[in-house]
């Protein structure tokens, strides 16, 4: 086990990519639509197969005499054996089938590239979900941080409050409020190590590591003005994105589909070769009514020229379902304008809170300060001391919430994108 590891994000990814379990499930489905390619392109090949066979008969079979004249007959014969063995191997070739083999072998492709694009669309969202596991544990860490730094300054002022009521400068009250801050600081310190502990069992889960196996990551969360334009994006998107070239794969399907439902409407052509021996024992050897050996060659035709419209209304099936898929296609072309447009909106939130919320943190440390410092010349109260700390401790959290929220609009903004 490596204890001491430090994930970087591009490790992360990485490993994430290598292990994960959902992931490695669909390569399996890649794996499967190239047996199912290989499963059509072989019935366009002659098909061999074999029969080996025993009739048992009640009865045999025998000719009456038949009278020739002058008091002479030709006798009755038996016409067959009781016991008939036959072996036959035989070879089926399909000369035409409306198109049928070709366009299943072309579905088949089609099902290549659509398990890929698959496979490309898991990948994209498991890398997102590594970057919000990653981030979340961060903004965790920093939850941590600010709760600690709240507790130190806490304690420090439980300090000076107890020296103040000890020699009776302050009363009781003063001292008691500062106590019960402290306790719910500490709680709230415990609640924030704990939201680290499930954010890094989250991270292991997608990391497919298990899971409470130690986690640590390198800390990226900072800011990085992110340059560019919604209409830029949203070009960038509708290009790369997989989603949008698996219903195009999808239409394609549709196509073959309606004409494999044609299909019907043609006949099918087939030429058939059978090798047969007979006989009457096992060894199909021949006997008085069998030939030893022979063979024939069969071409055959085969047309259902009417179904009261059966084949026309499958056609029609198909046509809809393309219409359908046409349809999907602007309504995801749609979602990814959404989806882009809310990534976008969520890095200028960013760019302008960070900067604030910086300016904010500033101000709150040089206010408890301040008010610290007041406070040991005893020329303010405990309440204000307190006010400041509570201050302080939300623009913090304010700080940090808005890098991890710039961090995570990246994120976002790059799965919109079809990008890593």
């Amino acid at each position: 086990m490596d204890v001491e590891r430090v994930y970087t994000l591009e490790t992360s990814i990485a490993q994430a990519l290598a292990d994960n379990w959902s992931l490695k499930a669909q390569k399996e489905k890649v794996t499967e639509a190239e047996y199912i390619e290989k499963q059509a392109k072989a019935d366009f090949y002659p098909k061999f197969s074999t029969t080996y066979g025993f009739t048992y008969l009640s009865k045999v079979s025998r000719a009456d005499a038949v009278p020739i004249g002058g008091g002479n007959t030709i006798p009755g014969y038996d016409l067959n054996t009781r016991d008939n063995f036959q072996w036959k191997t035989s070879v089926t070739q399909p000369l035409f089938t409306g198109f049928a083999l070709t366009s299943a072998h072309e579905l088949a492709k089609l099902g290549i590239d659509q398990s890929e694009l698959n496979l490309e669309t898991t990948k994209l969202d498991l890398v997102l979900r590594v970057k919000e596991a990653y981030f979340d544990i961060l903004g965790a860490e920093k939850s941590v941080e600010v709760a600690e730094k709240a507790v130190e300054s806490l304690r420090s002022n439980v300090h000076v409050t107890l020296s103040f009521y000890k020699v009776g400068m302050i009363p009781i009250n003063d001292l008691l409020k500062v106590e019960v801050e402290l306790a719910n600081a500490e709680q709230n310190l415990v609640k924030a190590r704990n939201a680290v502990r499930l954010a890094k069992s989250s991270f292991n889960t997608v990391l497919s590591r298990p899971v409470n196996d130690p986690a640590e990551v390198e800390d990226i969360l900072v800011y990085i003005p992110e340059e560019g334009s919604f209409e830029a994006y949203l070009e960038r998107a509708l290009k790369s994105r997989p989603e949008i070239r698996l219903i195009d794969v999808n239409l394609w399907q549709a196509d073959q589909q309606i004409r494999l439902a044609k299909s019907k409407f043609y006949p099918e052509a087939s030429l058939s070769y059978d090798y047969i021996k007979e006989g009457d024992d096992v060894s199909v050897s021949g006997s008085d009514f069998h030939d030893a050996s022979h063979w024939q060659v069969m071409a055959g035709l085969n047309w259902t020229f009417w179904e009261w419209g059966k084949t026309r209304s499958a056609v029609r099936q198909r046509e809809s379902v393309k219409r359908q898929i046409q349809e999907a296609r602007k309504t995801l072309e749609d979602s990814i304008a959404l989806e882009i447009r809310k990534a976008v909106l969520d890095l200028d939130v960013a760019a302008k809170n960070v900067p604030t919320t910086e300016k904010a943190l500033q101000q709150g440390e040089e206010n408890l300060r301040v008010s610290e410092e007041r406070y040991k010349a005893q020329v303010t109260t405990i309440t204000e001391v307190l006010d400041a700390q509570t201050l302080l401790t939300q623009a913090r959290v304010n700080y940090y919430s808005a890098l991890y929220s710039h961090n995570l609009a990246k994120a976002r903004l790059r799965r919109g994108l079809g990008e890593y």
